[in-house]
């Protein structure tokens, strides 16, 4: 299990680490623009770790995971970004 959880969680901090940033440095009008740019990078970054890993078994559920949860990372920071905004 524990080689599961650390062929998904690389994914969730990037996009966690994505969502700081653009929210930060970026201004409001430009913000959904980047979330998709930082989603799309989630995706590949998903594929490039689940290849490497080389396991078949629950590669459908690894890459769900990754991409679901940093899908859930971005949408609940695009509230909060257009709350405080």
């Amino acid at each position: 299990m524990t080689w599961q959880i650390s062929s998904v969680l690389p994914v969730w901090v990037l996009s966690l680490v994505g969502a700081i940033v653009i929210a930060i440095v970026l201004p409001r009008e430009q913000y959904l623009t980047w979330v998709a740019i930082v989603l799309a990078g989630a995706v590949i970054l998903t594929f490039l770790i689940q290849l490497g890993v080389r396991r078949t078994e629950g590669f459908v559920v690894r890459a769900m995971a990754s991409i679901g949860v940093s899908a859930i990372i971005l949408a609940i920071a695009s509230g909060v970004v257009a709350l405080l905004g």
